[in-house]
């Protein structure tokens, strides 16, 4: 049968019941516009914290383990070489912190194409003197170009420069809770008492923001050439190297390689953030799972009403195969009243999620905790409009095909004589 015929009749079906075309439209659109807004602004969510974690932290890390020696003397004794031998308070076997040979570790790290790039970092316990009382601290001595450049340092810091760090001799970054308790204010100088006793003062350049409060109690930058002075340490000792990767899913199989390459232990950010991850994969999942509820519902209200139509509809279903018009014929027209639907209402409805997205994302969001954050986070990944549009098209297309799929078996002769 003509195509244009089929939508010249589901048209005027369409318009003949114009009140309840509408209301199934209106189902779609909300069920999109919501789709989209919901996707968008959790998974917007998702992305901050994962941010304030994961820009924080390399994709594979190098380190020495504290950890007890695998063989101990008594194993190595003759005497008990046959025996099992039951150990207590086992003492690590490694006295020092620091990588072996970090140099040419660096170096070679760095040559790989596989790495965006490699910083050495350096951890320091101290003691902030406050008058009578010390306070806890740690101090990161890192270089602030490369921290910079891979990891958005910049970004955290919420006062100050962070390059300040490197260009003022004996400086530091403060914690901004570390900050409060201190009341340092910026140029203001702090004593600190490292594990050796050894007094040292330090010129306050910047704070820095976390996001988390109980890690900006104690969390300190410094540069890396600082922070070995406060350790008395030479200009190539360092107990971490942070590696940034091209690709991040990379980092398992490369941290196993470099553990057995450096003889070195390695950790791969999947497993150091597994926990952390999992939250924001059953966020997504909520997320995708309530939006496509909506959709299920707004395919029910159109398989109501496409069932509603076929019953006032019978004698003209009737008249139309009387006439010539096959089964296949009237399941198009079904069909197509269908499809219109779910086309019209989910073209209207994305339209509305991207409107509403963007009136989300121009909300203010003021929290102390979070002085980067302006405004309430939203995603506009181009995925989530064509996921929802193919979605709305599915589910009117299977919302009508069972009334359309009746009113083809309709047998016109019934019809008639009922009448």
């Amino acid at each position: 049968m003509n195509g244009k015929l089929i939508i010249g009749i589901a048209r005027s079906l369409l318009l003949a019941r114009w009140r309840q075309t509408l209301v199934a439209a209106v189902g779609v659109t909300f069920s999109i516009a919501m789709f989209i807004t919901l996707l968008g602004f959790m998974n917007g969510l998702n992305d901050m914290l994962d941010g304030l974690i994961l820009n924080r932290t390399p994709h594979v890390r190098l380190y020495n383990e504290i950890k007890p020696t695998q063989q101990q003397p008594v194993n190595l004794s003759a005497d008990f070489k046959n025996s099992y031998n039951f150990i207590s308070s086992v003492k690590s076997g490694i006295s020092r912190q620091e990588i072996y040979n970090s140099g040419p570790i660096l170096k070679a790290v760095k040559a790989d194409a596989r790495v965006l790039g490699a910083t050495p970092k350096l951890t320091a316990q101290v003691f902030f003197n406050e008058g009578t009382i010390d306070i806890t601290g740690v101090i990161n001595g890192v270089d602030v170009e490369e921290e910079n450049r891979l990891f958005n340092f910049q970004d955290y810091v919420t006062t100050g420069h962070a390059i300040d760090a490197k260009n003022v001799a004996n400086s530091i970054i403060l914690g901004k809770g570390l900050a409060d308790i201190l009341v340092a204010d910026i140029g203001d100088v702090v004593q600190i008492t490292t594990v050796l006793g050894e007094r040292f003062s330090l010129k306050v350049v910047g704070y820095f923001q976390s996001g988390i409060q109980e890690i900006d109690k104690v969390q300190c930058y410094a540069s890396i050439g600082t922070t070995q002075k406060l350790l008395g340490k030479p200009n190539n000792y360092m107990t971490d190297i942070q590696v940034k990767l091209h690709d991040l899913d990379m980092a398992p199989a490369v941290a196993k390689e470099y553990a057995s390459v450096f003889n070195i232990d390695a950790e791969d950010i999947q497993t150091a953030n597994s926990q952390f991850e999992t939250g924001s994969n059953v966020r997504s999942l909520i997320s995708y799972a309530v939006g496509i509820t909506l959709l299920v519902v707004a395919g029910f209200g159109i398989f109501n009403i496409l069932n509603m139509m076929i019953y006032e509809k019978m004698d003209s279903i009737a008249i139309l195969k009387a006439t010539g018009f096959s089964g296949s014929d009237v399941n198009r027209v079904f069909l197509v009243i269908a499809l219109s639907i779910g086309f019209f209402g989910g073209l209207v409805g994305l339209l509305l999620g991207l409107l509403f997205s963007m009136v989300i994302d121009n909300i203010p969001f003021v929290t102390a905790a979070l002085p980067t954050i302006k405004t309430f986070p939203v995603n506009y990944n181009p995925l989530y409009y064509f996921i929802g549009g193919s979605f709305s098209l599915l589910t009117t297309y299977l919302a009508g095909f069972f009334p359309a799929r009746k009113a083809s078996k309709v047998d016109p002769v019934e019809i008639i004589r009922g009448k």
